[in-house]
């Protein structure tokens, strides 16, 4: 237990310090990325680029274009095998009622709800995740919530400090800003951090919901082989670039903003590698996808819910992404959309530390039986 903690500590410790080291070497003042809350408008972001816009449009869809054609490939899958159905849970409904209420009330400005009005994104996120997980007991007569409960909770504060780390690597590149309320530094963190917590749960709920409902298995489970993903020679090279991204960020943010999203996938993918282990990627050495392509699709679902809620919010949060800052779906725009893909990989490969680290701390030790004499 304790080399797995120290492996992670040393993991954290690299994705938070490369980042300042690269500001360190310069004589831009640390200060500037340490001040809580943090502050705007430090980074002036260069304009709109139709040529980038195309050039990163084609790489884009040189990624999902192959995804969309497998999926299509096996599109009559679905009418050919029948799903199972159980009934919907009665705190389903309780989820859904909730859900839409809230909804509501973020949306509206009613004046006896103004003491509240901002706090409504973190009950919106709490009935997703209710109602996702109905939804796959549904499908399946059973879900997270009530297969692995300890394992359900636990995400809640891991999804808190995992979303302040990327708060933190995006002081470096300041692509969104919140309005609407103005907190103490207090208020602020606690605040932020309820709503952060409900990230993990929502992502990797959407995934099982997405997974059971859609047989991805069947549809990715026999696809491209990726044998590089089990060399170490490649995940030390791409561990090396990565490191370097990092710690260039807050240099070139106009240019290395998408690193943001990348670079830790990359980072502790090319670690577990190297060190051997079980990671997001090894399934794909047989061309099994089924997990990749479930986290992916749960990222974007997940994104596209974050956006939608988020239009008519009055605590909400705004972009300034270089290059591409145009054709918005609600505030983010069209290509911004693009990071929720390495997004619900790097949920996957949280929750899978998380699931191999609460499986083992739950194993009681094995007790010798007595010798029979």
């Amino acid at each position: 237990m304790r080399n797995i903690l120290l492996k992670y500590f040393v993991i954290a410790g690299m994705l938070i310090c490369l980042p300042l080291l690269g500001i360190a070497l310069t004589d831009i003042p640390l200060s500037i990325y340490l001040t809580f809350p943090p502050k705007t408008g430090y980074i002036i972001h260069a304009p709109f680029s139709l040529p980038v816009f195309i050039g990163l449009s084609i790489f884009i869809s040189a990624v999902i274009i192959p995804l969309i054609s497998q999926w299509l490939k096996s599109g009559n899958l679905i009418k050919q095998t029948q799903l199972k159905s159980y009934p919907f849970p009665w705190w389903g409904w309780i989820g859904v009622i909730a859900g839409l209420i809230t909804w509501v009330l973020a949306w509206t400005r009613f004046p006896w709800f103004a003491r509240f009005q901002q706090h409504t994104f973190i009950l919106l996120w709490l009935s997703y995740i209710v109602v996702v997980n109905a939804m796959t007991y549904r499908r399946k007569g059973s879900c997270m919530i009530i297969a692995k409960p300890g394992f359900f909770l636990l995400l809640f504060p891991a999804s808190a400090v995992f979303w302040w780390f990327f708060e933190y690597l995006n002081r470096f590149v300041q692509n969104w800003y919140y309005i609407g309320v103005s907190f103490s530094p207090w208020e602020y963190f606690r605040h932020a951090s309820l709503s952060f917590s409900t990230v993990l749960s929502a992502v990797l709920g959407t995934r099982e919901l997405l997974s059971v409902s859609f047989r991805i298995k069947e549809r990715f489970g026999s696809f491209i082989p990726l044998y590089f993903v089990k060399s170490r020679a490649p995940a030390l090279i791409v561990l090396i670039i990565s490191g370097m991204g990092l710690s260039c960020i807050g240099l070139w943010p106009d240019y290395l903003f998408p690193l943001v999203w990348v670079s830790p996938l990359l980072v502790i993918v090319s670690l577990q590698i190297l060190f051997g282990e079980f990671h997001l990627f090894s399934d794909t050495v047989k061309g099994d996808w089924d997990v990749v392509i479930s986290s992916v699709l749960a990222g974007l679902v997940c994104g596209w819910f974050w956006e939608m809620w988020n239009y008519y919010s009055l605590a909400k949060w705004e972009y300034s992404v270089p290059f591409v800052h145009e054709f918005k779906i609600f505030e983010m725009p069209i290509l911004g959309y693009a990071g929720y893909i390495p997004f619900g990989l790097e949920c996957a490969v949280i929750g899978n530390i998380l699931e191999n680290f609460f499986s083992a701390k739950s194993k009681k030790p094995t007790q010798k039986e007595p010798a029979l004499i």
